[in-house]
């Protein structure tokens, strides 16, 4: 049997086209929120689309940006004062969100929020 990086060594991703990034920007400005998100949870989402798709109406288009791992830190940083909770947890479980942001977090209003910044300390220190 295969290990995960032995498949994927026979099966690499395709490269980034431009023409990739002329669709993303495309479905960037669709208006079903779903169809959004499919962008914002993208790897290959330009910086420009993220912070644009940060600003969206819909919350679950600004969850899919902050618990996008490939989303820039200056961004995460927005989206901790996000208006939704929901956000704001998934910015807080986001792995490569900014110490200062998981400090902010740790005192936001939300309980929840904050119940999720110490159950990824937790982890963080079992680990």
């Amino acid at each position: 049997m295969l290990t995960a990086e032995e498949a994927a060594a026979l099966h690499p991703a395709p490269p980034v086209t431009e023409s990739k990034i002329r669709r993303l920007r495309l479905l960037a400005t669709d208006p079903n929120p779903k169809i959004r998100e499919s962008v914002a949870s993208s790897y290959n989402t330009p910086e420009d689309l993220f912070l644009t798709l940060a600003k969206d109406k819909d919350a679950g288009v600004r969850g899919c940006v902050a618990k996008n791992e490939a989303t820039p830190c200056d961004i995460l940083r927005m989206l901790a004062d996000d208006r939704s909770e929901v956000v704001r947890g998934w910015v807080a479980v986001n792995y490569f969100v900014p110490a200062d942001v998981m400090d902010k977090l740790a005192n936001d209003k939300s309980k929840t929020v904050r119940s999720l910044v110490k159950w990824k300390s937790q982890l963080a220190e079992a680990v």
